[in-house]
């Protein structure tokens, strides 16, 4: 199902778009991600690319939010250095994110269709790893 950004998904390509103008120097760190919580924070993050397969952005993010105590992403996108725009998470990254967050939305598209997607719409006939996946999300750390 396809949906029409919100203003907050607009917010988060804009701090996708920030982070890769910001931080994507070089040949290592050529894709930023930003993703939000259930409560509206925005999480950010750059891909480590190395020739051996480097982490991508999307799940440099997921260890980045969960280093942060974020545990529920509701939404996620991914923008190329150099002015490329939206991308598309790979099979990896779709698939890493629906096992971790199952109703995640992702932002995708280009230009003027940019628009969100459920993730489980990028996986047909997913492979569901259920005996790894939590019921629940962990407790944060008391301090």
């Amino acid at each position: 199902m396809v949906t029409r950004l919100r203003p907050t998904d607009l917010e988060l390509v804009q701090a996708a778009v920030h982070v890769a103008r910001t931080r994507c120097r070089g040949d290592n760190h050529t894709v930023a991600a930003a993703a939000r919580d259930r409560d509206g924070r925005i999480v950010t993050a750059v891909n480590a690319y190395h020739f051996t397969g480097g982490p991508c952005a999307e799940l440099v993010l997921i260890g980045a939010a969960a280093s942060q105590g974020v545990y529920t992403l509701d939404t996620i996108v991914a923008v190329g250095d150099r002015e490329r725009g939206v991308i598309p998470p790979c099979g990896r990254c779709r698939q890493v994110l629906f096992d971790y967050f199952p109703d995640i939305d992702v932002i995708v598209g280009g230009g003027d269709r940019i628009h969100t997607v459920p993730v489980a719409d990028l996986l047909p006939e997913t492979y569901v790893w259920t005996d790894h996946q939590l019921d629940t999300p962990p407790a944060p750390p008391e301090h």
